[in-house]
């Protein structure tokens, strides 16, 4: 077998064994979907947000952006850095390095469980946004092709990141204190939670360092009113500068990873 096709069989099992772990399922994949619900009933009644309710936001609209932006790194960085941490650190990643399965096939499973759960998971929040909550979704194409390549970036761009970032831990116990806390900051300070034009401004500068503010910002262009732009810290949506911010992570992530991923525990051969 080629290690595209062995990549393939690794992708359906790697979903197997992803589904099987309830505690991932929730706080990976179902928890930006219950946010968004949760936010859309608490602040339903009466939302206000400048000129919101002229422009047709509801408040389901107003954190679909983020919760779409969440959900991305939520099923990429944070997702990879746990579980290639623990697959390091129980010896998996060791035993599959023995085995005649082609490395490129073990990444390429990872590759196809983000890219899978990432999708279904978009698919039910929007489905979720405009069936519950009735939500204005996008009728151009402009519109879906922005979030396309906002999307694939900001996934392959948490994938190798994630991946990258396990190698810092070195236990799987230790990874969970190290990923959470960043990613729950990050969430808070990206316009995730909060309106990012209600954030102080050294605030929104360090945000602008992550790529998970840049993700939120792509996604508040897809679905929030053209003239919006505006709120935004230069005035515009940026595109070419969020691609460019994405771009450079990827890049960087795949370099750390090339430089730092073992497949065994730090101080074992």
């Amino acid at each position: 077998m080629t290690a595209l096709a062995i990549g393939w069989d690794r992708s359906v099992l790697e979903l197997k064994m992803y589904f099987r772990e309830k505690e991932a399922v929730f706080f990976s994949f179902a928890f930006p979907i219950l946010m968004l619900s949760m936010f859309s009933v608490i602040f339903g009644p009466g939302f206000e947000h400048g000129d919101a309710a002229a422009v047709g936001v509801n408040a389901a609209r107003f954190f679909l952006p983020g919760m779409a932006a969440a959900g991305v790194m939520l099923t990429s960085f944070q997702s990879m850095a746990l579980s290639v941490a623990a697959e390091r650190d129980d010896g998996t990643l060791k035993r599959l390095r023995s085995t005649p399965m082609p490395p490129l096939s073990y990444f390429l499973g990872k590759v196809g469980l983000v890219s899978s759960t990432s999708l279904a998971q978009f698919v039910l929040l929007i489905g979720v946004a405009r069936v519950a909550f009735r939500v204005q979704l996008p009728t151009d194409a402009g519109h879906w092709l922005t979030f396309l390549w906002v999307f694939l970036l900001g996934v392959a761009g948490g994938t190798v990141l994630g991946i990258a970032y396990s190698s810092l831990a070195t236990s799987a116990r230790s990874v969970v204190a190290t990923v959470i806390a960043p990613t729950l900051v990050l969430q808070f300070i990206s316009g995730v939670y909060f309106a990012f034009t209600d954030l102080p401004e050294w605030l929104k500068q360090v945000a602008a360092l992550f790529p998970l503010k840049w993700i939120a910002q792509g996604m508040r262009s897809v679905f929030f009113p053209q003239e919006w732009q505006t709120q935004e810290m230069a005035g515009t949506w940026e595109h070419g500068r969020t691609a460019l911010v994405l771009g450079a992570w990827l890049l960087v992530g795949l370099l750390v990873c090339v430089r730092t991923f073992r497949w065994t525990r730090r101080g074992t051969t």
